[in-house]
């Protein structure tokens, strides 16, 4: 009987064993290279039918993931356009929106939009953000 005790192995697994069985990093569902996104303001170059949709061909941060206010290049029409995320899939912090796609608006080298409207909901976290996007949001017609 004492060898039994001694050498007894739980069947159910504790959290320790667990986490040695299954990767516990997050998903990265953000915006990345090749990911596909969506021109939500007016310019001409975003509106205009294409057969293939924009994709992401570089996120301008340090670990090459991009969140709601990031800047990303573009390939859009066989042109590179630099764009300006205002809303994602991946869900965020704690009360913050979370989009049904990957929204960008275009932006020229100088951060002014390409565009004079944006068709969709902005989020209300770019107005708290470092950076210069008062130019985004003025012509924003609604916020979240």
């Amino acid at each position: 009987m004492a060898l039994l005790t001694r050498g007894f192995v739980p069947l159910t697994p504790t959290a320790e064993a667990l986490c040695r069985m299954f990767s516990t990093s997050p998903v990265c569902a953000a915006i990345q290279k090749m990911t596909r996104v969506r021109v939500v303001d007016n310019s001409s170059l975003g509106n205009t039918p294409y057969h293939r949709p924009p994709k992401c061909i570089h996120v301008y941060t340090k670990n090459g993931v991009g969140k709601v206010g990031d800047k990303i290049l573009l390939a859009i029409k066989g042109q590179k356009k630099k764009a300006l995320i205002v809303g994602h899939k991946m869900p965020g912090p704690t009360m913050t929106a979370r989009f049904d796609s990957n929204n960008v608006v275009l932006i020229e080298d100088n951060g002014n939009p390409t565009g004079t409207r944006i068709k969709v909901p902005v989020p209300t976290s770019l107005r708290r953000l470092k950076g210069d996007y008062s130019k985004v949001l003025a012509i924003a017609q609604t916020f979240v």
